[in-house]
């Protein structure tokens, strides 16, 4: 160790290496880059995956299972101790107005109410889905809600669609015979 290297990267002003300015400075001719090839020369964008044309780690590993979360709906939660923290009686609660207020990222998300804390007020809610102890709180002091149309929660069906379909066929005609 060095004296003049004790405080490097403490202290805050230290100049930047000049590479390429000479036998002088220690970083001259080429720069530190090496003898020849891509990295070598200027302007030389390598993404660190690349592998030299070499078929890549990402595509040589087999991908298995299914990913639909791009796809998935985002449900947003609203707590109704902070719709009485935020929001005023007197107004009527959809979506937007929750956005406006911060509590949801977003109108196009689904937004369920929860909680089941007692409300002082009668409130107004518009929503896509409620739990029950928050539906409860809010009827319990005066208020109301309203379920916004929007995607249904998928039901999975373990059987399948068609065999589904077979067992309730073979089903019915047992009942009728």
């Amino acid at each position: 160790m060095n004296i003049n290297t004790v405080n490097q990267g403490v202290v805050k002003n230290v100049r930047r290496d000049r590479v390429g300015r000479g036998p002088g400075s220690g970083n001259g001719k080429t720069a530190g880059r090496g003898m020849n090839g891509q990295r070598s020369r200027a302007g030389s964008p390598v993404s660190p995956l690349f592998e030299g044309g070499q078929l890549p780690l990402s595509r040589r590993i087999p991908k298995r299972g299914f990913n639909n979360k791009v796809f998935a709906d985002v449900v947003e939660s609203v707590a109704l101790k902070n719709v009485v923290r935020k929001i005023d009686p007197a107004t009527e609660v959809t979506p937007e107005v929750l956005e406006s207020k911060g509590l949801i990222s977003s109108t196009k998300s689904i937004v369920k109410l929860i909680g089941s804390d007692e409300l002082s007020a009668s409130y107004k809610f518009k929503v896509h889905r409620v739990s029950e102890g928050a539906k409860a709180a809010v009827e319990k002091a005066g208020g109301s809600v309203e379920i916004l149309p929007g995607k249904k929660p998928v039901v999975k069906n373990k059987m399948g669609s068609r065999k589904a379909a077979k067992v309730a066929a073979k089903a019915a005609k047992s009942k009728k015979a």
